[in-house]
């Protein structure tokens, strides 16, 4: 069940599945799913085994979530609040984003709304780089962070922040699509800023995944 205003699976979804499904998970391993959207990686994580919570800034997707994981009958914790805000204090053997990362004209403004699943500043790192800072303490020893990004928003930079901060990070999953309608209404914009070439009509998503060492 996808609700107006909740942001729907897509190919940013379906690589971070996949990464997902390469990840070893004993039974029981603690999960986290930060915007999760419709549940849809969470409900992922509770089928093999995963004691999940999931967490959106959004209420409405907070409902999808709640009603999406009661129809698949799987158990699944779900909380509203700002990134790990509703977690603090916990840790965990794995983390999923699939955070915003669009670049997004108006530098300054927070965005509203549906908005909040895909803009992220002017570079697309203000959830992003948040992240990268916030996420050593929400580990245990040996956990795993998989994050989805876009080309747009450097990944480099975020292996980089990721190392810096004491993991081992890498890229492990690219995969080039077709614009979608928000690169798409911003197209221009983001030729100009010279994130997209004249050359570029498709948009590279890349995993990341980081891991504290034990």
């Amino acid at each position: 069940m996808v609700l107006p205003g909740v942001y729907a699976p897509q190919e940013d979804t379906a690589l971070l599945a996949g990464a997902l499904s390469d990840e070893s998970l004993p039974p029981g391993a603690a999960v986290l799913d930060v915007g999760t959207g419709t549940g849809a990686l969470a409900l992922a994580a509770a089928r093999r085994g995963g004691r999940v919570t999931a967490v959106d800034v959004s209420w409405r997707a907070v409902c999808a979530a709640r009603v999406n994981a009661m129809r698949a009958g799987v158990r699944v914790r779900v909380r509203h609040g700002d990134l790990f805000t509703p977690v603090r204090g916990e840790t965990f053997d794995l983390v999923l984003a699939n955070p915003p990362y669009v670049p997004a004209p108006g530098a300054g403004r927070r965005p509203r709304g549906a908005a909040r699943a895909w803009d992220a500043g002017h570079d697309g790192r203000l959830v992003l780089d948040r992240i990268c800072r916030e996420i050593p303490g929400l580990l245990r020893p040996g956990g795993v962070l998989l994050l989805v990004q876009s080309a747009l928003s450097d990944p480099e930079r975020t292996v980089g922040n990721l190392r810096e901060a004491g993991l081992k990070a890498a890229v492990s999953r690219r995969q080039r699509i077709g614009f979608g309608p928000v690169v798409r209404g911003r197209e221009r914009w983001l030729r100009q800023r010279g994130l997209l070439s004249l050359a570029d009509d498709e948009e590279e998503l890349v995993v990341v995944r980081a891991e504290l060492p034990v």
